[in-house]
């Protein structure tokens, strides 16, 4: 049987491990990239290293199987990682000039997304949310959700956004079934926010 509970420091290598294993639209993107850690360093550790309160991860029988990260406040944590996480990323890996998937997830490294003034204001909190196909489609998606935003609500959040590619079309529709509206779009990324008010 399968739970939600709080984000511990052993949780650390299995963030990573499923952001790896669902980096792909959903589908394990192990294969896509040379250095399997990258894409953990950008969406998946800072969180667990800077904002464990604001992690949670679904445990079944066999371990950790899913995970809901974030930030309440996603300026302050911009101006954390900035201080705190990408220093010692950006001298483990020097920005490389091809076009491979390891070299975009460095460039994020060097040069992080910063989220616009007009959508931290009205939804401050982010997120980051990924599960193992083991526990997809059981409803667990909408439980991490559910447990993640009281969370927020209860720390004075006022509503929280996502990024989400289009060619994730699964999500696309999950997150705006859930109740999440479109408002901001770059490139292949839609920025979905919900209010809390």
């Amino acid at each position: 049987m399968a739970a939600i509970r709080s984000y511990g420091v052993g949780d650390f290598g299995a963030i990573y491990d499923i952001c790896l294993k669902t980096g792909d639209a959903g589908r394990d993107a192990s294969a896509l990239y040379r250095d399997l850690r990258l894409i953990g360093h950008v969406y998946a550790g800072p969180y667990g290293a800077l904002e464990p309160e604001s992690c949670f991860v679904v445990e079944d029988e066999q371990g950790v199987a899913g995970y809901i990260v974030g930030a309440r406040d996603t300026y302050s944590f911009e101006k954390k990682t900035e201080r705190e996480w990408w220093p010692e990323l950006r001298a483990r890996y020097p920005e490389i000039g091809e076009g491979s998937r390891d070299a975009r997830m460095i460039r994020l490294i060097h040069h992080p997304t910063r989220t616009p003034r007009a959508i931290n204001e009205p939804y401050p909190s982010h997120l980051h949310i990924n599960l193992l196909p083991r526990l997809q489609g059981k409803g667990w998606g909408k439980k991490l959700i559910d447990h993640w935003l009281d969370a927020m609500r209860g720390s004075d959040s006022s509503g929280a956004h996502l990024g989400v590619g289009l060619s994730n079309e699964r999500a696309v529709r999950f997150y705006g079934a859930y109740g999440f509206r479109q408002i901001a779009r770059e490139k292949d990324v839609l920025v979905l926010g919900i209010s809390f008010s």
